[in-house]
């Protein structure tokens, strides 16, 4: 069976902004369709907005396999609860929705803990979700707690992992 080079293309592409071991492990994630469940880390994540402080408990994805991973199978979680993704360096990143069955906020946020953009993410889509910014983080949130919460661009997200980059 043969390709259409725009399909390489469309691969290559996803490949880069999501990261080439993605591919080899979305094989044997479709089979293991059991949420990643991460412990919460002991300091909340405080956004300061124009409305005041907001405190979200997080789970933080700091390697490539939870990265990979993130909250694909989750079908809920509270409203106050996020996943921090944590890149080892500045770039521009991609996430997709597939296998996740919860809409989200995706917030990507700069090496200096401000917020440079808030996106949605509809489930189960394979279309990439990015920013052509460099982002050193990126805070999934529930569908809407973004804005219910008074989360904007601009604003400065603090937690030790971000502090520690943001110096």
């Amino acid at each position: 069976m043969s390709f259409p080079t725009s399909t390489f293309r469309a691969i290559g592409l996803a490949l880069a902004l999501t990261g080439a071991s993605a591919a080899v492990t979305n094989v044997a994630m479709a089979r293991d369709s059991k949420a990643m469940m991460l412990p919460v880390d002991g300091t909340p994540l405080v956004a300061n907005t124009a409305s005041g402080k907001v405190a979200f408990s997080i789970e933080v994805a700091d390697d490539g396999t939870e990265r990979e991973r993130g909250l694909m199978f989750r079908k809920d979680m509270p409203d106050d609860r996020g996943m921090l993704f944590v890149f080892e360096a500045s770039r521009p990143v991609g996430f997709w929705m597939k296998n996740t069955p919860m809409p989200l906020d995706m917030v990507f946020i700069r090496a200096d803990g401000t917020v440079a953009s808030i996106q949605q993410a509809e489930p189960f889509s394979e279309a990439v979700v990015s920013t052509p910014a460099p982002i050193r983080f990126v805070l999934e949130l529930k569908a809407g707690t973004a804005a219910r919460r008074g989360l904007k661009e601009g604003d400065r997200l603090s937690h030790p992992v971000i502090d520690a980059v943001s110096r």
